[in-house]
C-alpha cells in the first residue's frame, strides 16, 4: 500500500472519495476497473513498436487545412513575438508553470524539472500513481510538456516565416514523442484530459504545416503517427469521465475527440467518434457553465479554459461541414460575455478558485494572461459587444478565424456590460473611469459537483483592485500535487478575505481535489443606485458549530468618497479571525486598529478596521503558514496579511473601512501623504461610520 506524504493511506482517499459519488458513478468506475485490467495485453512498449505498428491500408490525406492568405491576416507584432518565442523555443528556452526550462533541444517526456524525478515509461498506465511525487515527480510539470503547446507554436512559427528550422525541431520532437509513448505505457496515458488536449495540437500542428514539404511523411504517411491518433481517440471513447469527475475534464475529451475526429476522418469509427463526442461536449458545456455564461466550477481560469476549449471545438466542427447548435453558440457566447464583464481595467480576471494556467491551443508568445485572448478569439467567432473591452490583436483569433469562417453571434446578449451574476453568486462593485475601483463579492456555491475539485473555502470573500493593481488580493493557487500543507492553506478561509470561524474553515477539505461539506452562500440583497452600491450575502459553512454559527456580510461602495465599508455579523459568539490580504506592490503600516497601504504606482490606502479585534501583521510566515500570494502555478511570493482576533459580540457589526486617496491631488489641510522605507508613512486620520 502506497503512502501519500499527508501520512494516509491510498486506501483511505478511495474510500473518502467513493462516499462522494452516487451509486451510479460505482459502478461506472467498477466497470472502469475491469476495462483496464482487461486491456492490458494491449499495452504497447518500446521495444514492440516495430512489429506491432504497421502501415495505414489505404492511403490518407488531410483535407482540413487553412485558406489562402490567412498567413497575411496575423498583426505584425503579434507575428515578431511568435518568432521571438520559437527562436527561444530553438535553443531549448521554455518557460512551464513558473519553471524555466533550457532542455527543449531535447527533451526528456518523462523528467520532473522541479524535484529531478524521472517516471518509468515502460509501465503499464493504470499502474501508474500519477498522484505519487516519489514515483512520478511533479506530475502537472511532467504532463505540462506533453500537451504540445511549444510544437504549436513552432508551427505557427514555420507558417508565419517558412523557415525551415521551426518545421525541422518540430519533426523530430513529434517524432520523439510518438516513439517514446506507445499505447498505454506510461504517465502520460493515465488522464483523458491530456490525451484530448494533446489531440488538439496535432491537428493544429498538420494544419500549420501543410505547405511544409515534409508534412505528409510526419503525419498520414507515418504509420506510428496516424497509429497514435487512433490510440489517443479509442482511449478517449473507451474512457470518459463521468459523475463527480466530470468537470473541465470531460470538456477538454470531447473537445479533444471532436477536433480530431473532424481533422482526422481516417478511421472507421471517425464518424461514430464525431457524433458521440459533439453530443457530449454540448451537454457537458451546458452543465459545466450557469446560463450567465459564469463556469460552475466558480474557479474563474477554469471558465476561460472550458469557455476556449468550446470555441476552438465548435470552430473545427463548423468548418467540417458539422456544426454544433445554436444552443450551443449561445452559451459560448454567455461565456464571452460574462469573461468580457469581469475582468477589470488591464484586462485580469477575478482570481476565484483554482487556476493551472491551462491552454487549449497555443499559436501566440506565452503571456501569464489568458483572458485578452479568449476575449480575441470569441470576438472573432462571435461578435464582440460594443460595451466590450478591447483586446491586443493576435495571432491565434485570426487564425482560428480563418478556419472557422462567418461568425455564428448568439442570441439574447446583453446591451450593457453586466455587474451581477446572481445564479453563480459573482458580484462585481467597480467605478468607471481613470483608476478604476473594481471589487468582487462572492455569494454563490461553493464549486461543482460532489466533490467541488477546484473550489477554495472562500465563501463571503472580497478582491479589491484599484487601477488593476491587487489590494484586498485572493491569494492564487500555488500547487497542486505535493507540499501538501500549502495546497490546504491556499484553498483554506483563513487565505482569503473572509472570517474564520470556531478555528476551522466554512467547508471540509478531504483531499487535494476533495470537499466533503460545502458552505452554502446565498445573495440577500443587491443595490446599485448611481453613487452607491451595496451587497449582502451570507452562509451556513458554520451551521454545524455549538451553537451554530452565521456568518452575514455587507459590502458598499461609495463611488463619490472613493471608498468601500466592509460590515461582518457573525453570531454564535465563538472564536472568530478575519483577515484581508494584500497584493505584493502593497506595503502595509498596522497601527492599532488603522493600517496605512501604499504602492509604487502613486496611490494610497487608509483601512480602517474593528477596534473589538486584536490586530497583528504577517508577512511570508511558515509555521503556520500566513502571508503568502501567489502569481501562478508554481510559484508564491511574500506578501502582507492582516489577522484580526477576538469574540464577535451578538448585535455587534464589525466594521472596516478602505479609502483611496490618489497621490497628487488636493486631499486638503488635513491630510498630508508621504513614504518612508517603502511604507507609507505620516499618513493622516481618516474615519467615518460604515454607512
Amino acid at each position: 500500500m502506497t503512502v501519500n506524504p499527508a501520512g494516509t493511506s491510498r486506501l483511505g482517499w478511495y474510500v473518502r472519495r467513493a462516499a462522494l459519488m452516487s451509486p451510479a458513478e460505482i459502478a461506472w468506475r467498477v466497470r472502469d476497473q475491469v476495462v483496464r485490467a482487461a486491456w492490458t495485453p494491449r499495452q504497447v512498449t518500446r521495444g514492440q513498436l516495430a512489429r506491432k505498428v504497421t502501415a495505414p491500408a489505404r492511403d490518407l490525406a488531410f483535407t482540413a487545412v487553412l485558406p489562402p492568405g490567412t498567413a497575411a491576416r496575423i498583426p505584425p507584432e503579434a507575428r515578431l513575438q511568435v518568432l521571438a518565442a520559437a527562436d527561444l523555443l530553438l535553443r531549448g528556452e521554455w518557460e512551464a508553470l513558473g519553471v524555466l526550462r533550457t532542455d527543449l533541444e531535447r527533451p526528456d517526456w518523462f523528467l520532473d524539472p522541479v524535484t529531478g524525478r524521472r517516471s518509468d515509461p515502460d509501465t503499464y498506465a493504470f499502474r501508474v500513481d500519477h498522484r505519487s511525487e516519489e514515483r512520478v515527480g511533479n506530475v502537472k510539470q511532467v504532463w505540462e510538456l506533453s500537451r504540445l503547446h511549444h510544437l504549436t507554436l513552432l508551427s505557427a512559427a514555420w507558417f508565419l516565416s517558412q523557415d525551415e528550422r521551426y518545421a525541422c525541431r518540430v519533426a523530430d520532437q513529434l517524432r520523439s514523442w510518438t516513439r517514446e509513448n506507445p499505447f498505454l505505457s506510461g504517465v502520460h496515458w493515465t488522464s483523458g484530459i491530456e490525451l484530448g488536449i494533446r489531440l488538439i495540437s496535432l491537428a493544429w500542428i498538420r494544419r500549420l504545416l501543410a505547405d511544409w514539404p515534409g508534412v505528409a511523411d510526419l503525419f498520414e504517411r507515418d504509420p506510428l503517427t496516424v497509429r497514435q491518433i487512433r490510440w489517443h481517440q479509442q482511449y478517449l471513447a473507451a474512457f470518459p469521465s463521468r459523475g463527480s469527475s466530470a468537470n473541465n475534464h470531460v470538456i477538454a475529451e470531447a473537445a479533444g475527440q471532436l477536433v480530431a475526429s473532424c481533422a482526422f476522418p481516417w478511421f472507421r469509427q471517425s464518424e461514430r467518434w464525431r457524433r458521440r463526442s459533439a453530443l457530449l461536449l454540448e451537454r457537458e458545456l451546458l452543465r459545466n457553465s450557469f446560463p450567465s455564461g459564469v463556469g460552475r466550477e466558480l474557479a474563474a481560469d477554469y471558465q476561460c479554459f472550458v469557455a476556449e476549449l468550446g470555441l476552438v471545438a465548435a470552430a473545427e466542427a463548423g468548418a467540417a461541414g458539422h456544426p454544433l447548435s445554436q444552443q450551443t453558440w449561445d452559451r459560448l457566447c454567455a461565456m464571452a460575455d460574462s469573461a468580457a464583464a469581469l475582468v477589470d481595467a488591464r484586462l485580469r480576471p477575478p482570481r476565484q478558485g483554482d487556476s493551472d494556467e491551462g491552454r487549449v491551443l497555443l499559436l501566440d508568445a506565452p503571456a501569464a494572461n489568458r483572458w485578452p485572448a479568449l476575449l480575441a478569439l470569441a470576438g472573432t467567432l462571435a461578435g464582440p459587444m460594443d460595451w466590450w473591452p478591447r483586446p491586443p490583436a493576435d495571432a491565434g483569433s485570426a487564425i482560428v478565424g480563418a478556419l472557422a469562417g462567418p461568425r455564428r453571434p448568439g442570441a439574447n446578449r446583453p446591451a450593457q456590460r453586466p455587474s451581477r451574476f446572481a445564479d453563480a453568486g459573482v458580484t462585481l462593485l467597480r467605478t468607471s473611469g481613470e483608476n478604476e475601483i473594481w471589487c468582487r463579492c462572492d455569494g454563490g456555491p461553493h464549486g461543482y459537483l460532489s466533490i467541488a475539485a477546484h473550489a477554495h473555502a472562500d465563501a463571503l470573500s472580497v478582491e479589491v483592485r484599484y487601477a488593476g493593481i491587487d489590494i484586498l488580493a485572493d491569494p492564487g493557487t500555488y500547487c497542486y500535487h505535493g507540499e501538501r500543507a500549502w495546497r490546504s492553506y491556499f484553498r483554506s478561509t483563513i487565505a482569503h478575505n473572509t472570517a474564520e470561524v470556531g478555528g476551522r474553515s466554512q467547508s471540509a477539505e478531504r483531499g487535494p481535489f476533495m470537499w466533503a461539506d460545502h458552505a452554502r452562500a446565498r445573495e440577500i440583497e443587491v443595490i446599485d443606485d448611481g453613487d452607491i452600491a451595496r451587497w449582502t450575502a451570507e452562509h451556513d459553512g458554520y451551521a454545524s458549530l455549538d451553537p451554530p454559527a452565521v456568518h452575514r456580510r455587507s459590502v458598499l461602495l461609495d463611488r463619490a468618497s472613493r471608498s468601500i465599508d466592509i460590515i461582518d455579523e457573525i453570531e454564535g459568539g465563538h472564536q472568530v479571525r478575519l483577515a484581508f490580504h494584500f497584493g505584493p506592490e502593497v506595503q502595509v503600516e498596522l497601527d492599532e486598529a488603522s493600517a496605512a497601504l501604499g504602492w509604487p504606482q502613486a496611490g494610497a490606502a487608509r483601512l480602517e478596521l474593528p477596534g473589538l479585534l486584536r490586530w497583528s501583521l504577517h508577512r511570508g510566515e511558515t509555521d503556520p503558514i500566513l502571508g503568502w500570494y501567489s502569481p501562478g502555478l508554481g510559484c508564491r511570493v511574500p506578501a502582507f496579511t492582516l489577522i484580526g482576533r477576538g469574540v464577535c459580540a451578538p448585535g455587534t457589526p464589525l466594521a472596516t473601512r478602505l479609502e483611496f486617496v490618489e497621490i497628487g491631488t488636493s486631499p486638503g489641510p488635513a491630510l498630508s501623504w508621504g513614504l518612508s522605507g517603502g511604507r507609507v508613512s505620516n499618513v493622516p486620520e481618516i474615519r467615518a461610520e460604515a454607512k
